[in-house]
């Protein structure tokens, strides 16, 4: 009966979440993998390993910014700590994304992907994108924190912009705008909590509803 009681009063530590980041964001590879093995992708293989990477990607890195607003709104600390894996496996989606573009697409033909760079605005977006998450990638140790100091967090804020390139990337390429400004909606109000004066106004109601139910 202690035993018991013991199990049901013990709290529990969301840090442990912070394992489920590994399984989940490699599970739209593992999928693909399964998909490609089993012969299960569409008439356009091609297609399909490009949606399938660019959208992994664009979803992990906008999870990436939500997680200084949910400690912000809902004092959620441990949701910090997520943030260097999810971006780290963004940039792998990235990465898998951009090699489809070179290898598959354009059969690593150097000429017409710097044509399509030049003329195609959703393929310059997105590459773009690319350039400013590489250095997010290789800055995102602790070793590197350490020696750029105050600069590691100036640097780090060009996620805001590789985000934005992000969703314009698949804005102007898909036919239907529905999903991609859903995506766009959900990271303007990721980004209008940075804002400062509406970051205090956040800060200061939540202290005020933390104050108001200690004391009731």
């Amino acid at each position: 009966m202690q035993g018991w009681i013991s199990v049901r009063t013990t709290k529990f530590d969301p840090r442990v979440l912070r394992h489920l980041v590994h399984p989940l964001a490699l599970l739209p590879l593992a999928l693909l993998i399964f998909d490609t093995a089993m012969g299960r992708l569409t008439a356009n293989p091609i297609q399909d390993f490009t949606l399938r990477t660019g959208e992994p990607a664009l979803i992990l890195l906008i999870l990436t910014l939500a997680c200084t607003p949910l400690s912000l709104l809902f004092g959620w600390k441990w949701a910090i700590g997520w943030r260097r894996s999810l971006g780290l496996y963004s940039f792998l989606y990235v990465c898998l994304h951009l090699l489809v573009f070179v290898l598959l697409d354009y059969g690593v033909d150097l000429a017409l992907i710097t044509q399509a760079v030049a003329e195609k605005r959703y393929v310059l977006a997105g590459f773009a994108g690319f350039l400013l998450m590489l250095p997010l990638a290789v800055t995102s140790t602790k070793g590197w924190q350490r020696r750029l100091g105050r600069n590691w967090r100036v640097l780090h804020r060009l996620t805001y912009g590789a985000a934005i390139l992000g969703v314009l990337h698949f804005l102007w390429l898909a036919k239907v705008p529905r999903e991609p400004l859903i995506y766009a909606a959900i990271l303007g109000a990721l980004l209008l909590t940075r804002v400062p004066a509406i970051r205090r106004w956040i800060s200061d109601r939540r202290r005020t509803l933390t104050t108001y139910r200690s004391q009731s």
